[in-house]
């Protein structure tokens, strides 16, 4: 298969996947973005998906020639059978194979299905996701054999290939914000600061030096730390 040339983006709104989009908008001639409305807890990151995708047409003027339709998918069904801390007003805790109550089962299967039907109308033959095993919170369906098994079945599954991209697979936070300075400058990193969204809470409104959130969840506490660690870093002087 020759090396893809149009992408589409599963976009969050959030660090990683805004680190991941920028990331296409430089190897790819042609990106889309989907997003994924599934009655999550932090439903802001809704609406911070669209005020990111207007920051980045403005503030990169080179990346917005790329940047092509926004998508967005109604799944709410799965928020109605995911018993979560993500998709219910529950305590986030972790069972006895250290996996969070956030982990929503087989999302992200989901998602890729769903955004491979989508791409191979729109003859998009890319998917780039920001999952990563380096530094995460403990679910099975961002670990990469599972995303390398899906890629296989959605190809044949479809008889078209496919590719599942997945940039930060390998990169702790610290990395992910420093590659993001790499991508886009101080700008970026500014943008990725007071524009996404990643706490499970749903927190938009406290900031701190790493952006909004509750501060004490555990996708704000990677963040956190991963800002921390990364602004030690010379790259970030």
């Amino acid at each position: 298969m020759s090396k893809p040339t149009r992408a589409l983006v599963l976009f969050s709104g959030g660090q990683d996947s805004t680190t991941c989009l920028a990331y296409a908008l430089t190897q790819y001639d042609h990106v889309e973005t989907i997003g994924f409305n599934y009655g999550q807890r932090h439903e802001v990151e809704m609406a911070c998906r669209i005020e990111v995708l207007n920051a980045l047409r403005a503030q990169f003027p080179a990346w917005a020639a790329r940047l092509g339709e926004d998508h967005c998918l109604d799944l709410n069904l799965l928020g109605q059978i995911s018993d979560t801390a993500l998709t219910r007003q529950k305590q986030i805790e972790f069972d006895a194979k250290q996996i969070p109550s956030t982990f929503v089962p087989a999302r992200n299967l989901l998602f890729f299905t769903f955004a491979a039907a989508l791409a191979y109308r729109r003859q998009l033959t890319c998917l780039v996701g920001g999952m990563c095993e380096t530094d995460y919170s403990g679910y099975p369906d961002c670990r990469d054999n599972t995303l390398k098994s899906l890629q296989v079945t959605l190809s044949l599954g479809m008889d078209s290939p496919i590719v599942i991209d997945t940039p930060l697979m390998w990169l702790d936070k610290a990395a992910t914000w420093g590659w993001a300075q790499h991508l886009g400058g101080q700008a970026f990193i500014e943008l990725i600061r007071l524009k996404t969204h990643t706490c499970y809470l749903g927190d938009h409104e406290t900031l701190h030096d790493w952006g909004y959130g509750c501060g004490t969840c555990p996708a704000c506490e990677l963040r956190k730390q991963g800002y921390v660690t990364y602004m030690k870093l010379p790259q970030s002087v």
